[in-house]
């Protein structure tokens, strides 16, 4: 999993598959952020191929984490398959999804910058 820090944000770009084994990796992640002090932690989900319950779960978990310490949590680049998932849970309505990174940078007014492949 790629970690990109910049600004007061870190940006995690999973790969694969976001199963348990994906899942697990993630809450780990989140134990290690928990204590840092970003305003934002975006997750890029275009490199994942595939998500199950275990991956939602981990997810829900990180947007408690987040809430948790402060943090505004984010995803950005859901595949189409993806995206229908968290439609059909209602996760939508939860986490705040952009179309990429470019558009959070929009949205958080800064000027666009584009995030370098790890």
């Amino acid at each position: 999993m790629a970690l990109i820090e910049q600004h007061e944000e870190i940006v995690l770009q999973p790969q694969g598959r976001l199963d348990i084994t994906g899942g697990e990796s993630l809450q780990q992640q989140w134990a290690t952020l928990a204590p840092r002090r970003y305003k934002v932690w975006i997750v890029d989900l275009s490199r994942i191929e595939f998500i199950d319950s275990s991956g939602l779960v981990a997810l829900v978990a990180g947007l408690k984490a987040a809430t948790q310490s402060g943090t505004r949590l984010v995803l950005c680049g859901l595949r189409p398959s993806a995206r229908l998932i968290f439609e059909i849970t209602q996760l939508d309505r939860a986490f705040a999804i952009f179309d990429s990174y470019d558009a959070i940078a929009r949205s958080f007014g800064r000027a666009q910058e584009v995030l370098q492949p790890a």
